[in-house]
């Protein structure tokens, strides 16, 4: 193994460079897998009658901010808590690695 070349530390990702372009390493200081895309709700409706979409979006942006794809809502306010999902959407972006938020998984029933 060649000898170190670079060791920089960004926010919680450190990034090791070797002196050959083969042996580029990436490790993340706190043994989590980074993940970029998330399933998450979107508060939408007006005040004190929140409605929910479900969305895939970039894990970096904010609550409301821009998504990938609508795969469902969750109405919390109705008497029956209306949730309308998406499965054969869910399921293709949790196999490209998306992963769901607590609530999300909580309410969706998987795990």
């Amino acid at each position: 193994m060649s000898a170190l070349v670079i060791k920089k530390q960004l926010s919680g990702l450190v990034s090791i460079l070797y002196s050959s372009p083969q042996d580029i390493r990436y490790l993340n200081t706190t043994n989590q897998r980074i993940n970029m895309t998330m399933i998450r709700m979107t508060r939408m409706g007006r005040k004190k009658k929140p409605f929910y979409r479900i969305v895939v979006t970039d894990s970096r942006k904010r609550r409301d901010g821009g998504w990938i794809e609508s795969i469902g809502h969750y109405n919390p306010v109705s008497v029956n808590k209306d949730l309308t999902l998406d499965e054969e959407r869910l399921n293709y972006w949790i196999s490209v690695g998306a992963q769901m938020s607590p609530t999300v998984a909580r309410i969706s029933g998987k795990k």
